[in-house]
């Protein structure tokens, strides 16, 4: 897992730009909404890294490595304009307490029909 904090890479009297990726191979974006007191993920990807960016409001992200099953789950709290990158094989979950919005960016199969190809269910790390 990797947090970054978005920041502006251009500011002028109209309002900021930031890159979020520059020469980055990039399958699949989705734009989620959530609403409060939900759970996402409790699963892992063997292929695909995934990017998430929160948009609105706030999540728990939860996470541990694949092959360290017998570690107790870490977690932090992601706010607006934090970008989370998710590896291949590391176990991840969203805690949702208040509605929010995040757009995921994927390399790798993520989307449409492909959606579960590389999508591998676990006993959850979060409830």
């Amino acid at each position: 897992m990797k947090l970054t904090k978005i920041k502006p890479d251009f500011k002028d009297d109209r309002g900021t730009i930031s890159d979020i990726f520059y020469q980055d191979k990039i399958d699949h974006v989705a734009y989620i909404k959530s609403f409060s007191k939900c759970i996402r993920g409790n699963h892992y990807h063997k292929h695909t890294t995934q990017h998430i960016l929160i948009t609105k409001g706030s999540l728990e992200y939860w996470y541990k490595d694949l092959n360290e099953l017998d570690q107790e789950p870490k977690f932090l709290v992601a706010n607006e304009n934090d970008l989370i990158t998710t590896p291949p094989l590391e176990i991840h979950a969203l805690k949702i307490d208040q509605e929010n919005h995040f757009i995921v960016f994927a390399s790798g199969l993520r989307g449409g029909k492909d959606y579960e190809n590389d999508t591998f269910r676990v006993d959850p790390i979060v409830k």
